[in-house]
């Protein structure tokens, strides 16, 4: 989940604008996010759903494209990277992935020497600019320009040790660089300098000539961004309405599908015991207002005029629907469920839930959110959560 997509008034559900102090911020707090990927199937389960996509793609020279529309700390995209080299061995990558969060783009660095190792023709992108700008890596306002920062490193070895110390260097330059200000509107991060990183491998330079992307305009100029897939997990705030989420994420993202591109999109659907848990405190919370179906429908009304041939695949029934869980031992569910356990639990449910820090802080006053959260456990035998998939696709 990145931030700047969140970058507009946040409404109360009748028109008028909460206090700013109020302004939702869940997605700053390291420890919620921390907690909930370390505790929970969550980054296995979505690779595994966007691995699937695999055999569809047809590459086309020079390289496989990917955008990652969030990378996170790149559990996700490491993970569907090492399938992309099981499938297409040979063929170089380019993956580019966005990402605002400093802390993430070097917990990111640390499991991308491995990939360089396994996979030498690859070229790995990270840049913090926004939706509408991040596929392009060029800022679209020209007053951005002159603070501009385009940072190549060039790996040399051939071990993932030799990678992994020279990544760990190029982060002494990231901190001036990838730094964020604050919106004056909601209190939410923007990037205060664009910046764009390009990694690659010395010894592939030449094989990688065409695929390595370059800072100077003719660049920009002569290369449309055509991306094979688009990973869009959980790219905007939930709570967001579905023209908001199209034109600024959704829609930007389906016009660079390269002819025989995929785009899937992945969001939390609120139909498992994790929202029992937020219920059981709020009982009329509703974050999941945009179901898949909903989205599609303004996809199309909305892209009708800039992007006709897309084409949308939604799956029929529960076709579209997949599961990950909270880890927990058998025995730590029984009568006496562990404090750390029940903390676990209720960190994930009120996570996906994007539940304000206000209202979490009002509920952690009391005693009752856990033991609520332990009887959702107890009857359900175990916490899980459904998510719903569907693919936008470009006809070749």
């Amino acid at each position: 989940m990145t931030s700047e997509q969140n970058n507009q008034p946040i409404s109360d559900g009748t028109g008028r604008l909460e206090e700013k102090k109020r302004a939702f911020r869940f997605f700053d707090n390291r420890e919620k996010y921390l907690l909930f990927v370390t505790t929970c199937s969550e980054k296995w389960a979505v690779a595994d759903r966007v691995g699937k996509e695999l055999r569809h793609l047809v590459p086309n020279p020079p390289a496989l494209r990917v955008f990652d529309a969030g990378m996170g700390d790149a559990s996700v995209l490491t993970l569907v990277m090492r399938e992309m080299h099981c499938r297409f061995p040979t063929i170089p990558f380019q993956v580019v992935a966005k990402e605002i969060s400093l802390e993430d783009v070097r917990l990111s660095m640390d499991k991308i020497a491995d990939r360089m190792q396994e996979h030498p023709a690859t070229v790995f992108v990270a840049t913090n600019l926004y939706y509408s700008e991040a596929p392009h890596l060029r800022p679209r306002n020209p007053d951005k320009l002159k603070d501009f920062n385009w940072i190549e490193v060039v790996l040399k070895g051939k071990t993932s040790h030799d990678f992994d110390e020279q990544l760990k260097a190029a982060q002494t330059k990231l901190a001036d660089i990838w730094q964020t200000r604050t919106s004056p509107t909601t209190g939410n991060p923007l990037y205060a300098k664009p910046a764009v990183m390009v990694i690659y491998r010395e010894d592939h330079r030449f094989v990688l000539d065409q695929v390595i992307p370059r800072p100077e305009p003719k660049f920009f100029e002569d290369v449309e961004p055509a991306y094979d897939l688009v990973i869009a997990s959980q790219p905007y705030r939930a709570r967001q309405p579905a023209e908001f989420k199209v034109d600024k994420v959704l829609g930007p993202l389906a016009r660079v599908l390269a002819p025989n591109g995929r785009m899937i999109v992945i969001q939390s659907t609120g139909r498992d015991p994790g929202m029992e848990i937020v219920h059981g405190l709020w009982p009329d919370e509703r974050p999941f207002v945009t179901p898949a179906h909903l989205l599609v429908n303004t996809m199309k009304e909305m892209l009708a005029d800039s992007a006709p041939d897309l084409r949308y695949e939604e799956s029929v029934g529960d076709g579209s629907l997949f599961r990950f869980h909270l880890h927990a031992m058998p025995s730590e569910l029984g009568d006496n469920i562990g404090t750390s356990t029940l903390l676990a639990a209720w960190n994930a449910a009120v996570y996906v839930a994007q539940v304000d820090d206000q209202k979490l802080t009002d509920a952690m006053t009391r005693s009752d959110y856990l033991d609520i959260t332990a009887e959702v456990l107890r009857r359900n035998g175990g916490l899980w959560f459904l998510d719903e998939a569907f693919v936008v696709r470009r006809p070749g």
